[in-house]
Order: C-alpha cells, then sequence, then structure tokens
C-alpha cells in the first residue's frame, strides 16, 4: 500500500480552540471539514494528546479560525508544536471572545467558527467531534487560505505526533534528500520535525537562502517549535 495517497487528500489549516473551567488552549488543525448544510455542522478531529481536547470534551464548544496563507511560521508553531499544559500559547495574540466565553484567535485568520458539540466519536487515536455552527464571520475576503499542501512544500512545515496525517516515516517511500542533490546538509529538528534547507534559508528570521546549518547564529531557534540549534540533527 503506497500511503502517500494519502496525502492528495486535500486539508486546510486551522486553529482550534476551547475553554472550560477558566482554563484554556488551542491547537493547529489540519482535519476539520463541513459534514451537513441542515443543520450547519462541521467535524473537527482532534488527537486524545491534546490538552484542548480535555477542555472540548468538558466545555463541550470550540471555535475554528481558518489560518490565512501568510501565516507566519511562529504562530504555526507556538500552537502546533507546544502544550498548553504549560505554556500561555494566546500571549501576545489577538484574542476575540465570543458570548460563551470561548476564545478566537484572530490574528491571520480570515474566518472563524463558534460551534457547539453536538456528538463526539472515539476514533482510536483521536476524538471525532461534531459540531453544531452556532456563529460564523469571515474577517478576510481577499488572502486565500492556507492548505496543508503549502505548509509542507513552502513552508517545510511537518505534521506533529497528534495530527491525523502524521506517518511513522519507516511507513512511507522517502523522497530523494536535497543534499543528494545540492550537496549540502540539511538538519532536521527532533522536537517538532521541522527541516532547515541551506537552500531555503530561514528568511523570516532573517537568514538568507544558501546559509549552512553551521553557519546559523548561536541564538538562532527553530522557526515552529522555539528550541536552539542543539536540538537538531543531520539528515
Amino acid at each position: 500500500m503506497d500511503i502517500s495517497a494519502l496525502f492528495k487528500i486535500t486539508y486546510g489549516l486551522y486553529i482550534v480552540c476551547s475553554k472550560a473551567d477558566e482554563q484554556q488552549s488551542g491547537f493547529i488543525g489540519n482535519a476539520v471539514m463541513q459534514i451537513s448544510a441542515q443543520p450547519n455542522q462541521i467535524m473537527v478531529a482532534s488527537s486524545k494528546n491534546n490538552y484542548t481536547s480535555e477542555l472540548i470534551k468538558t466545555s463541550k464548544k470550540l471555535t475554528v479560525s481558518v489560518l490565512s496563507m501568510d501565516a507566519p511560521m511562529e504562530l504555526i508553531g507556538r500552537f502546533g508544536y507546544r502544550s498548553g499544559r504549560d505554556t500561555d500559547k494566546f500571549s501576545d495574540c489577538q484574542v476575540f471572545y465570543t458570548d460563551d466565553n470561548q476564545p478566537v484567535v484572530l490574528n491571520h485568520a480570515i474566518a472563524w467558527f463558534s460551534c457547539e458539540v453536538a456528538e463526539t466519536r472515539d476514533a482510536g487515536t483521536h476524538y471525532l467531534f461534531a459540531c453544531n455552527v452556532i456563529d460564523a464571520v469571515i474577517t478576510d475576503r481577499e488572502t486565500p487560505p492556507m492548505t496543508y499542501t503549502y505548509f509542507h512544500e513552502v513552508l517545510k512545515g511537518k505534521s506533529p505526533k497528534n495530527a491525523p496525517t502524521y506517518q511513522i516515516k519507516n511507513n512511507i517511500n522517502p523522497l530523494p534528500k536535497k543534499e543528494e542533490i545540492m550537496n549540502q546538509d540539511i538538519y532536521v529538528c527532533d522536537v517538532c520535525g521541522y527541516e532547515y534547507d541551506p537552500a531555503q534559508g530561514d528568511p523570516d528570521n532573517g537568514i538568507a537562502p544558501g546559509t549552512p546549518f553551521e553557519a546559523l547564529p548561536d541564538d538562532w531557534e527553530c522557526p515552529l517549535c522555539g528550541v536552539d540549534k542543539t536540538n537538531f540533527s543531520k539528515v
């Protein structure tokens, strides 16, 4: 079986949030879809390991922010690779609270939904939350949404272990390594899987294309999860 065939299923990129008992958290999700128009319902998949899942099960409520194509890696990394149990993910974010006190992240969001959970299904490693859409707002009609393909192929993002699309590398037919073509060493973050490719550099953080990993400043951090260079290994 060619597992990579599953990669042809299209996805977006979203920040899913919930608040319960004065605790709030959110995560980066890609498995959000509309399942009904009458009533308006969406389905959200969330790993059982996500702290946000616990809050959703308690509050029976969640919000979804649809991320734009220009959403920065720092925002994606903050909500995608750090735990809300020990990190204030909402610090320095523009957050709106709905009438039922649920947080909505507005940074680089082109639309958002406020939802009530109608049904929770156990899907093994994940919960599937079937939700009634209570409110829906478009905040940007011009910028296109972030797609998971763009996140992977252009931003070089990797699926965190809690993502529905996460695959153990040994189960996938690997693509040729870029260093075999360009003769430059690529380094991967041991925490989140982000790959530093010298050919691409890290322009968002002032690192020009062509900068080898060894030449990165000592204070350079992973654009996704924020760890330092010592947490990277050569591919």
